[in-house]
């Protein structure tokens, strides 16, 4: 799969997106992947052979690079786009089955027969499925960085590391080759995915607080309520779409 298709398939997510969702796809493409692809892998690079050490012990390098470094930054962030990016053909596949759904009804039942009011709202299944696909963004996003934080003790990445490693004879000094240059695409990575974490707990609030509003309405257009029972309306909501679950 081409980075056009791919594109292409997210974007149609575009249409049942809300403003935070437009946006967490803007700073995945133009934050994240552009400058993953366009400098990040340029300044990585070949990051064994950049990292040198003052000992011409055979192996010690190695070693010393592999303990330091046991996944590269450039390659968990393409795995954590990857794993980032999939919630989201959760809904794209819904909606492909909702479509299906429809053209076989209307070639049952006619053309002016619908099976969906609004294929263009999120309702029902699909709201659920585009929630679904939040949290586990959300959850997928929180995992990395603490992995990245986990695996590096922190975000900085250090000039020179100190190594005692077998079968390096004493402690060695390494140096990181463009650790300057590495350490603010770390922290720009981390800062977009931190952005992007925000954005879906944004969406998040967003897409429940309307639903418990819009039904609380419903209720009170159906049975009117006095101002100060409103609050019995929403927990009626809330404990409607929970129950839902």
């Amino acid at each position: 799969m081409d980075w056009k298709t791919f594109q292409a398939l997210l974007s149609g997510v575009n249409k049942y997106s809300t403003a935070f969702g437009r946006v967490w796809l803007s700073v995945v493409f133009v934050f994240r992947v552009m400058v993953y692809v366009v400098a990040a892998e340029r300044v990585w690079g070949d990051e064994q052979k950049d990292f040198d050490c003052n000992t011409k012990q055979p192996g010690c390098a190695n070693v010393c690079y592999d303990y330091f470094f046991p996944i590269s930054h450039i390659r968990l962030w393409a795995l954590q786009l990857i794993f980032v990016t999939c919630p989201s053909f959760m809904v794209v596949m819904h909606v492909a089955y909702r479509d299906d759904r429809e053209r076989k009804h209307k070639a049952k039942h006619g053309d002016s027969s619908k099976l969906y009011n609004n294929t263009g709202k999120k309702h029902g299944g699909l709201w659920w499925t585009y929630l679904i696909s939040l949290f586990v963004k959300t959850g997928i996003e929180v995992s990395f960085l603490y992995i990245l934080h986990r695996v590096y003790d922190s975000f900085y990445l250090p000039r020179l590391v100190k190594c005692e490693v077998a079968p390096c004879p004493n402690q060695v000094d390494c140096y990181i080759g463009h650790p300057t240059e590495k350490k603010v695409f770390t922290y720009f990575m981390v800062g977009a995915s931190a952005l992007c974490i925000v954005l879906n707990i944004c969406e998040i609030i967003y897409l429940i607080s309307k639903r418990i509003v819009r039904c609380a309405n419903k209720i009170n257009r159906r049975n009117p309520i006095l101002p100060s029972n409103w609050h019995t309306s929403l927990l009626r909501c809330f404990h409607d779409l929970v129950k839902a679950l």
